[in-house]
């Protein structure tokens, strides 16, 4: 054999070898798990982009630990020898990433789901409430920590439904729920005083039907005072004649019990005096011989058990008179008709006709049922 062709097969076997040599090298090179680790972050960004970092954070930060992990064991495996790279842990903290990223992402997107269903039907539900405290407060002396915290129910609620409108279903659901915890406080609040005050009412009914039959057995008339339905009416011969919208004391729901509490009484009084007009600012009145004897009773008992000051007065000059209209309870007291209105009372009603102010004729439940105020919104 020439020298030549020897050394080309030498050669030849020895590039043979060494390519295997290389081949089984390279293939024996551990592979990075590259595309478990995209499709981690593929699915911690479509986790992201389903607002999982606020409706389903734990599982959202649980799935970044993963991928954060995946990487810190990568990186400590790219520092060592080539061939002494373990890839296994970065797989395993990958898929778990993504797992958990889906997983983040499906809960994200039930919940919001939800959400949009819970949170609209409570905005409804407050809406609808709200717009039946607006006829029922309006009626009642409230508190000015009632108002202020309906007020700021009201503001809430406005905010929630900003929120509901641009998708961001939790904020809104924390306003509404803010806005509930203050409106349902004072409902319930003001219905338990105003079931407590309509305790009463069969007292009230009883003063009512036996003015009424008064007038019928004596041909006479009486004028009845339904505070909470804000009307006087006249009944002569045992029929209603008149009716008329009335005003009141500013603290008009119970009865009166001393001078400047701005409470209207509650109890038989007769017209004691008749005013004309140049003798009250009122246009024309009717006085009332408040106190009476009941009147005296409570008071020097109060008194007596410490209830009210020992230096208060019981108060007196207790009227039906004109210059109302004004649509809200203003008086001192007193029952405010209009000017026209008051001509007409003025003009027919005589020194001694019985006057009966109640605070309602209407049951507590007939009243309930009218304005809609539901047993379960106010025990519940």
């Amino acid at each position: 054999m020439k020298p030549i062709y020897k050394y080309s097969i030498i050669g030849l076997t020895a590039l043979i070898v060494a390519g295997g040599s290389f081949a089984a090298f390279y293939y024996s090179i551990p592979e990075p798990p590259v595309g478990d680790i995209d499709y981690a972050l593929a699915s911690l960004q479509q986790a992201s982009q389903s607002n999982a970092k606020r409706y389903s954070k734990q599982k959202y930060l649980t799935a970044k630990a993963y991928l954060d992990s995946a990487m810190k064991h990568w990186n400590v495996q790219n520092k060592r020898f080539i061939l002494k790279r373990d890839y296994h842990k970065v797989s395993y903290f990958a898929k778990k990433s993504a797992e958990m990223a889906k997983s983040a992402t499906s809960k994200s997107k039930e919940l919001s789901k939800s959400l949009v269903v819970s949170v609209k039907d409570k905005i409804d539900n407050l809406t609808s409430l709200i717009s039946n405290m607006n006829v029922l407060f309006q009626r009642l002396p409230l508190p000015d920590e009632f108002r202020r915290k309906i007020s700021k129910g009201k503001m809430l609620i406005h905010e929630a439904e900003v929120e509901f409108e641009k998708g961001d279903y939790l904020a809104s659901s924390e306003k509404i729920r803010l806005a509930e915890d203050l409106i349902m406080d004072s409902y319930k609040k003001t219905l338990d005083d105003l079931e407590d005050y309509f305790n009463s009412q069969p007292y009230w009914n009883k003063l009512v039907k036996s003015a009424i039959k008064n007038t019928a057995r004596n041909n006479s008339k009486a004028i009845i005072v339904d505070k909470f339905a804000r009307k006087l009416y006249i009944y002569q011969n045992g029929t209603k004649k008149y009716e008329f919208e009335a005003e009141f004391g500013k603290n008009w729901m119970g009865r009166k019990r001393l001078k400047g509490d701005k409470a209207t009484p509650e109890g038989i009084y007769l017209v004691k005096n008749k005013i004309p007009a140049n003798k009250t600012k009122y246009f024309r009145a009717l006085l009332l011989n408040y106190p009476n004897s009941d009147d005296i009773e409570n008071f020097n008992k109060e008194k007596t058990t410490g209830r009210i000051p020992r230096n208060a007065q019981i108060g007196g000059l207790i009227e039906i008179h004109g210059d109302g209209g004004k649509g809200t309870d203003w008086t001192d007291g007193c029952i405010a008709l209009t000017n026209n209105d008051m001509l007409l009372v003025y003009k027919i009603v005589e020194v001694g006709t019985p006057v009966v102010i109640v605070g309602s004729i209407a049951d507590f439940n007939t009243i309930a049922m009218r304005l809609n105020l539901k047993h379960s919104q106010k025990k519940g």
